[in-house]
C-alpha cells in the first residue's frame, strides 16, 4: 500500500513539474569536461597564419560586401587567398615558368637570347644561389613590372584629384600614377625603375594604368624567372574594385622588342581590403644581410655541389 501510494504521488508531481523544467531532467548527464550540464560546441578549426603568426582569412569565393565606393582604391590590400598568394617565386601566378606550352611568353629571337643570358634562381633553368645574376638578389629595386609579379605583399593606395600613390611592403617602394587627365609627355627625359604612369577611370570601379619609361637593361627583369624586358615595354594595369572589400588586379606586357605580341601576365589576381590601422610589416632588402647569406650558406652550397 504505501508503495502504491508513493508512485501515485510522484506521478502527480511529476504533472505539476514545470516543461522547461522537464526537458532540463531529461537533458543528457553530464560529461566530463561539460559545464552546466551543457555539452561544449566543437573547437573551430584554426585559421592559417601568415609569415608573423597572424591569422589569415581565406577568400570567400561569390562573399559579397557593400558597393565599392566610386572611383575610390585608397586603402591596404593583400592578395586575397592569403600573403603567400603574391609571391610568385617560379614567375607570375598565371604564366609560370613550369614548361608548360601555353604559359610561355611570345618570344621574339632577341628575347629568347636574352632569357638565355639570365642565370635565375627559380624556373626551369634555376641556378645555385652564388651563380645567380639575378640584380634583385644584390639589393636593386624590383622596378616595374616585376613589383606586381614578384612579392606582391600588403600594397596601400592614396589618392586625391590629381594623382593615385602606391606603396609596396617588399622594399618599403611607392609610385605615382597621374589621374588628372594628362598624356604622356613626348619624351621621357630618363628611365625610371617604376617607369611613368598615367591612368584614366574606365567606369567607376575600374582604374587603367599604362606605364612606359621603364628601366630596359640588365638591372632589371620581368619576373622572377628572368623572363627580360627592354626600354620599348608598355605595361597595363587594370585594377577592378568588385565591391567594396575585393580588388581584382591585371597586367598585360606589351614589349616588341623581346614578345612578337602582347601578353597577359596576371589575369584578376583577387586582393581584398584590410582595416585602416593594419600595420603593415616592413621588408627589406639589406646589401649586408644579403652578403653574409652568401658567404655562409650560397657560395658553400655552391663549392659543395661542385666538388
Amino acid at each position: 500500500m504505501r508503495k502504491s501510494s508513493l508512485a501515485s504521488m510522484i506521478v502527480l508531481v511529476a504533472v505539476l513539474i514545470p516543461s522547461h523544467l522537464t526537458r532540463a531532467q531529461t537533458a543528457r548527464p553530464q560529461q566530463s569536461g561539460t559545464v552546466n550540464n551543457q555539452t561544449p560546441a566543437p573547437a573551430a578549426a584554426p585559421l592559417p597564419v601568415d609569415g608573423w603568426g597572424r591569422p589569415v582569412t581565406p577568400l570567400v569565393t561569390g562573399q559579397k560586401t557593400a558597393p565599392a565606393p566610386r572611383h575610390d582604391l585608397s586603402g591596404i590590400w593583400e592578395p586575397a587567398n592569403g600573403p603567400g598568394d603574391g609571391i610568385q617565386p617560379n614567375g607570375p601566378k598565371d604564366m609560370p615558368d613550369d614548361g608548360k606550352p601555353e604559359h610561355n611568353p611570345p618570344y621574339t629571337p632577341l628575347g629568347l637570347q636574352t632569357l638565355k643570358t639570365h642565370k635565375a634562381l627559380f624556373g626551369q633553368a634555376a641556378v645555385l644561389q652564388a651563380l645567380t645574376t639575378d640584380p634583385a638578389d644584390t639589393c636593386d629595386p624590383l622596378g616595374l613590372p616585376r613589383a606586381d609579379l614578384f612579392q606582391l605583399r600588403h600594397t596601400q593606395f592614396f589618392q586625391n584629384e590629381r594623382q593615385v600613390v602606391i606603396l609596396y611592403q617588399f622594399e618599403k617602394r611607392w609610385r605615382t600614377i597621374w589621374t588628372d587627365g594628362r598624356e604622356f609627355p613626348k619624351e621621357i627625359p630618363e628611365s625610371r625603375w617604376y617607369g611613368y604612369s598615367v591612368g584614366k577611370w574606365e567606369d567607376d570601379h575600374t582604374l587603367v594604368v599604362h606605364t612606359v619609361g621603364t628601366m630596359g637593361d640588365e638591372r632589371a627583369w620581368l619576373d622572377n624567372t628572368g623572363r627580360p624586358v627592354s626600354d620599348a615595354m608598355r605595361v597595363e594595369e587594370r585594377f577592378h574594385r568588385v565591391d567594396h572589400d575585393h580588388l581584382e588586379l591585371t597586367v598585360t606586357i606589351d614589349d616588341p622588342k623581346m614578345y612578337t605580341k602582347p601578353w597577359v601576365a596576371m589575369n584578376k589576381f583577387p586582393m581584398k581590403l584590410q582595416s585602416p590601422d593594419y600595420d603593415v610589416i616592413e621588408m627589406m632588402c639589406i646589401p649586408s644581410e644579403t652578403e653574409k647569406y652568401h658567404k655562409e650558406y650560397g657560395d658553400v652550397a655552391s663549392e659543395t655541389v661542385g666538388k
